[in-house]
């Protein structure tokens, strides 16, 4: 019989995700967890920045994710389920991962909307296994925030911080899984 050379896991590496989650889940109030629906999301941003109604209106297409959720020690993860609209229509659902590595350290939700300039950045993004390179940065919803916003390669981000404390809050190498409404 032939021995294999894979070991399980041992020590604290082993615990390490279940460690992640439970700091995500003390450290984000009930608040940041709940859900919320995407036209939420979009009342917010709007709310908080009043020029983010011509964003919304100009844009060609939006994704939406109304939580993502993450949490690090060192070694960092996020995710958020969202939609993905084409002209104010419903088109896609997609998925959001992010893995990171370095100093960084907490919890934190927040809300994330991507902006696609125009057809071919939205198109870029439905062809899956999209991903936001090292340099993409996100502009934090603040009352101007419309202002300082610029689209990089069509796309253009923003982020509402919802609750949690992180030390590290980038956007790059996340990346984001996309399936069509009518794909079975």
């Amino acid at each position: 019989m032939e021995r294999s050379n894979f070991k399980p896991a041992t020590g604290p590496t082993r615990l390490l995700p279940v460690f992640l989650i439970a700091v995500l889940g003390i450290l984000l109030p009930t608040s940041a967890r709940a859900g919320m629906s995407d036209s939420d999301v979009i009342s917010k941003f709007k709310e908080k920045d009043p020029g983010m109604s011509k964003l919304f209106a100009d844009a060609y297409g939006v994704a939406i994710f109304p939580t993502v959720g993450k949490g690090a020690i060192g070694i960092g993860g996020a995710r958020g389920k969202g939609r993905v609209y084409e002209r104010g229509q419903l088109i896609g659902r997609t998925t959001l991962t992010q893995v990171s590595f370095g100093f960084q350290l907490g919890g934190q939700a927040y809300s994330e909307v991507i902006f696609f300039k125009d057809k071919t950045a939205l198109d870029d993004f439905k062809r899956g296994n999209f991903e936001l390179d090292a340099q993409a940065s996100a502009v934090a919803l603040t009352a101007r925030a419309s202002r300082d916003l610029a689209y990089n390669k069509g796309v253009a981000i923003v982020t509402m911080a919802k609750g949690g404390l992180m030390y590290e809050a980038s956007v790059g190498g996340q990346k984001f899984s996309y399936k069509a409404i009518d794909d079975k």
